[in-house]
């Protein structure tokens, strides 16, 4: 009885062939290549924009949170490009350096107040010392070490570099349309034995 009604069915539908849904597949398994490539494009100008405000120093932030968006959203963002790539793929080099610039100088300064008021109280303690600075040298640096010449602090450059992980499927044009081709493929070899079957 059901193989009659398969027979039947078959038989109204014997136009479709399973190449009709291998063809829809091909179509819809391009769109997806297409969309793939764009994805990754749009990728790479966000990754660019951000290495170019990371350069000028003007809204990284938000460079980084548009990429890092984007890259967790959508298939085929990975962010390395070979294996000779380094590790995370996302270093603000520029700045960190424009930090640890900043702090050097900020410890400059405060060292090169440290030494000048060594010196004035080194001179108000031995006030002959300027005919004989024997005296004073020894003060300036008991003073220095005293009051503690300081040291920049280490940053730590893992605070600056980033690893963002893309999806292996997205609910975008890529992702919708691989899973309409993938369909497509499962159809044809479904119709291909249903076809066997009735036969």
């Amino acid at each position: 009885m059901h193989k009659k009604r398969l027979h039947q069915t078959v038989d109204q539908l014997q136009w479709l062939k399973p190449w009709h849904f291998l063809v829809l597949a091909a179509l819809t398994g391009a769109i997806c290549v297409g969309a793939l490539r764009a994805n990754n494009e749009h990728m790479a100008h966000l990754r660019t924009a951000l290495y170019q405000a990371d350069q000028k120093d003007q809204n990284v932030q938000g460079a980084l949170q548009a990429l890092q968006s984007y890259v967790t959203s959508h298939m085929n963002t990975n962010l390395s490009s070979g294996s000779g790539t380094v590790y995370p793929p996302i270093q603000l080099v520029g700045t960190y350096d424009r930090l640890v610039q900043a702090q050097g100088a900020t410890i400059q300064k405060q060292n090169s107040q440290l030494y000048t008021d060594a010196q004035n109280y080194c001179e108000q303690l031995y006030p002959n010392s300027l005919n004989d600075p024997r005296p004073r040298v020894p003060c300036i640096e008991q003073y220095v070490q005293g009051h503690g010449l300081k040291t920049p602090p280490a940053i730590p450059d893992s605070l600056y570099k980033f690893d963002f992980v893309s999806p292996s499927w997205s609910p975008d044009l890529a992702g919708w349309s691989l899973g309409v081709a993938v369909l497509w493929v499962i159809l044809a070899a479904s119709w291909f034995i249903i076809r066997r079957l009735a036969s």
